[in-house]
């Protein structure tokens, strides 16, 4: 079967990026080795996503927004940025007094990821390969295509690594990446508390561990419900994965130190290690990089998917504008430069924060504690810093 471009990975980015170049008039295979079930329904995944403006607009766009329930969308009006022990004044950003009301909005990724399916499963032009796993793939000057597990043989002028952070395309293709290892894991899972959230996203750099209290939306008591991302060296993070989840919030609660009242464990808890990426390149002949694959930052800045849904944008962009094959050069390094300018800096200043702010030794928490203090009277700068998080402009 021939295509204009085959997706391997069906994550949100990839699923994302079948949309927008079927809407383009491409005929798009999206193959993805999960079910068609999973697809349909993936299962809760501990993320939390802090979608900018800009992503909103992108999702109602397609149709994907309203795909979401409602009651499942928390708005985010303030971020809240704490180092050391409590009683250290924070670093606030708020949304903007002349509107709109909210820096952006939470949603769990696989809400979103059943909201895209559900819109590329309706979307005329995409074929869906689900649970097929790629046996092997090629890309020269001439074509690009995959050979699936069951000995299919598909051809495109264009393949699109979407399969994640460790992308066995990337590898075969001979890609290197820069591979940030944090030495840490994450551990993400839901927690009650009666204390309101009051629509805050907490970022907290205390000694000895990283803690994120992200708001969202519980229907029953509105404000009691918030996303724990608990960051803390992994033989720690085993430890309290095997805890019972009375000791498991008792713990959650101290840790915490009470600031939210007693927490209760509401979810599973999903553990990942942390570790960002970054591709050498983007391309290679008949080969785009996409989503994680391209680009794996670290969430303490919450652009993770944010990114990657504009590297999709920015490639079917660059595809529009071209000659017509999907796979021109042309195209490809016009994609790879503007993206590459887009994430780079980005990707060496989150880096950069995220190990200055997790080091204790007595240096790096002083230079922190000033820096929040120096950061809250720069007003320029908080304003830089919350349209970045808003994304409104694009």
């Amino acid at each position: 079967m021939r295509y204009d471009v085959i997706i391997a990975g069906g994550g949100p980015v990839g699923l994302a990026a079948a949309i927008s170049f079927a809407r383009d008039g491409r005929k798009v295979c999206l193959v993805e080795r999960s079910s068609a079930d999973v697809l349909a329904d993936p299962p809760f995944d501990g993320r939390e996503i802090a979608l900018t403006h800009h992503a909103s607009e992108w999702l109602k766009a397609v149709g994907a927004w309203d795909e979401i329930p409602a009651g499942s969308i928390c708005p985010m009006y303030t971020a809240r940025i704490e180092t050391g022990k409590t009683g250290n004044p924070p670093l606030l950003f708020d949304a903007p007094a002349n509107g709109p009301d909210a820096l952006g909005h939470m949603v769990a990724n696989h809400l979103i990821r059943r909201a895209l399916y559900r819109v590329v499963s309706r979307t005329p032009g995409v074929d869906i390969k689900a649970g097929e796993g790629i046996a092997s793939s090629w890309h020269d000057t001439r074509s690009a295509g995959v050979v699936l597990a069951n000995g299919e043989r598909l051809e495109a002028d264009l393949l699109i690594a979407a399969d994640g952070r460790f992308s066995r395309l990337r590898t075969e293709a001979g890609i290197g990446a820069i591979v940030h290892d944090f030495q840490r894991n994450i551990m993400v899972c839901r927690m009650r508390h009666p204390e309101p959230h009051a629509n805050t996203a907490l970022q907290w750099f205390d000694e000895g561990q990283t803690i994120a209290l992200l708001p969202v939306a519980a229907d029953e008591r509105p404000g009691s419900c918030s996303s724990l991302v608990l960051t803390l060296e992994p033989d720690e993070i085993a430890r309290l994965k095997t805890l019972d989840g009375k000791a498991f919030s008792e713990d959650i609660t101290a840790r915490t130190q009470g600031r939210m009242g007693p927490m209760t464990l509401e979810s599973a808890r999903c553990v990942y290690p942390l570790k960002a990426v970054y591709a050498h390149r983007f391309q290679a002949p008949r080969l785009a990089l996409i989503g994680d694959a391209a680009v794996g930052m670290h969430p303490i800045t919450a652009h993770g998917f944010n990114l990657g849904l504009k590297g999709q944008e920015v490639l079917a962009r660059a595809i529009a504008d071209g000659p017509g094959d999907a796979g021109d050069p042309s195209v490809l390094a016009r994609f790879e430069r503007t993206h590459r300018l887009a994430t780079a800096p980005l990707f060496a200043a989150t880096n950069a924060i995220a190990t200055v702010y997790t080091r204790d030794e007595a240096p790096f928490l002083m230079a922190r504690r000033a820096g929040l203090a120096v950061a809250n009277r720069l007003l320029p700068f908080k304003a830089a810093v919350t349209n970045m998080l808003m994304d409104r402009q694009g």
